[in-house]
């Protein structure tokens, strides 16, 4: 008897998404490959339509999440784009430069040296020692994004059609994460094009403190400003060093930022209506607008108050760090005669926007800014003043007795405090440790402070 049954008959429904899919990615159906990676942030030309379409078909064999070879490829390539080498010259003016700050730091903070050499790096070297912990840093994002476009695409899809995309759901998440990855790389790889160090972006994205200078956006910050190249080079290298070996000494601020940024990004929410309004508005001849979704944060809602919470607690940590290399900065560089002018630069690339912010607002719909980096830095220069440099370095030893909000508000109970402890008189009790004394006390204990 002849076989007259259908070849997909019985065809798994994710089999049939993954064909549809394929037929997308091969050509065969009528959306062309280039508006896809316009869709992706990606140039038109026939090498990135061709990648592109090789991670998705790769997308369709892996997991759901980003992809961390994905976007690497995609920053590498976008970093290598603008990419000059270094001369042996430049390496020996930026060697010697970290070598002075390394010796005039020592004369103004009581923080240890670092056990590793501080590094010169392109940009594509930049893109892979951080890429790590931006794709941990947008992860949650990412995934908030896959699971929000797979519900309204299968709320929006006909009856029919229901049960296909319920059941190629991780296929869509694993395409999702691709395009995020890819979008992830771009961003990071145009960043690459404008942090002059590693502690550039405010957080440790380098490793076991490492301290380093990208020699090409060095050169390109000094080229603005009438100021000779050696005093920009080791005014540099004191802000890397300063950053660096702050996050050495206080070997819990690095994990402290970083679990803060994380737990605010896993609080993001994707807003499901506006992502609807995309989804049946989309054209698939102008994919600019789903782009431009994606990129600007226009799909993220407005924070609840605890995100805003979070949100103030980490800004604060942000400004004590970038404050106290301010002041650190700001008296190990007095002898360079145009620090002032090279300062200025420095607040005002800050002020109309540092490099991190477009990347943080895109990646994980936070905006990073240490809007209290003034107070912070008039705080730690009222400590230094009061009570000197080794007692305003030690406030970093512990979570617990860094300075507060409320020290930034208002300076004078911090220093009045500092100086009586360094006057040696009896500390200054709060409500908690004051309950426990009594409590102790009525016990026949020695007092916390006497013991």
């Amino acid at each position: 008897m002849a076989d007259d049954s259908r070849p997909d008959e019985g065809q798994n429904p994710e089999d049939e998404f993954k064909d549809m899919l394929r037929d997308i990615l091969s050509g065969a159906s009528s959306m062309d490959p280039s508006q896809l990676a316009g869709a992706a942030g990606l140039p038109s030309d026939p090498a990135s339509v061709a990648a592109l379409m090789s991670q998705l078909q790769g997308a369709l064999r892996g997991g759901g999440g980003i992809s961390s070879d994905v976007a690497l490829k995609q920053g590498q390539d976008r970093a290598a784009a603008g990419q000059v080498t270094t001369t042996p010259e430049q390496r020996t003016q930026l060697d010697q430069a970290f070598h002075i700050a390394a010796l005039w730091l020592d004369d103004v903070i009581s923080v240890a040296e670092l056990t590793t050499e501080p590094k010169l790096m392109t940009r594509k070297e930049w893109v892979t020692a951080t890429m790590p912990i931006w794709s941990q840093l947008a992860e949650p994002v990412a995934t908030s994004i896959s699971d929000s476009l797979t519900r309204v695409l299968t709320e929006q899809a006909p009856e029919e059609l229901q049960g296909m995309i319920a059941n190629a759901s991780q296929v869509m998440r694993s395409i999702g994460g691709t395009l995020f990855a890819m979008q992830l790389g771009q961003v990071v790889g145009q960043l690459a094009s404008e942090v002059v160090s590693g502690g550039d972006v405010g957080i440790p994205l380098l490793s076991d403190s490492q301290a380093a200078l990208l020699p090409q956006n060095v050169a390109e910050f000094g080229a603005g400003l009438d100021v000779p190249a050696d005093q920009v080079q080791i005014y540099l290298a004191v802000r890397e060093l300063a950053h660096a070996r702050l996050f050495r000494h206080a070997r819990w601020l690095r994990l402290h930022l970083i679990s803060s940024i994380t737990d605010f990004a896993h609080g993001i929410r994707i807003d499901s209506e506006r992502l609807q309004d995309l989804a049946e508005g989309f054209d698939p001849t102008n994919p600019e607008e789903l782009r431009e979704a994606m990129v600007n944060g226009s799909l993220i809602p407005p924070k609840t108050e605890g995100q805003l919470a979070a949100l103030a607690r980490l800004e604060t940590m942000l400004a004590l760090v970038e404050g106290w290399v301010d002041v650190v900065t700001l008296e190990a560089t007095s002898r360079l005669p145009r620090a002032d002018a090279i300062a200025e630069m420095v607040k005002r690339r800050r002020a109309s926007g540092g490099p991190a912010e477009s990347a943080f607002a895109t990646l994980v719909g936070l905006e990073l800014r240490p809007r209290r980096l003034r107070e912070a830095a008039a705080m730690w220069q009222a400590v230094t003043d009061a009570v000197g440099n080794e007692a305003r370095d030690s406030l970093w030893a512990h979570p617990d007795i860094v300075p507060s909000s409320a020290d930034l508000d208002d300076p004078k109970v911090l220093v009045e405090r500092l100086t009586s402890t360094a006057a040696g008189a009896p500390p200054v009790l709060d409500e908690i440790d004051q309950a426990l004394e009594d409590l102790l006390r009525d016990d026949g204990t020695d007092r916390p402070h006497e013991a």
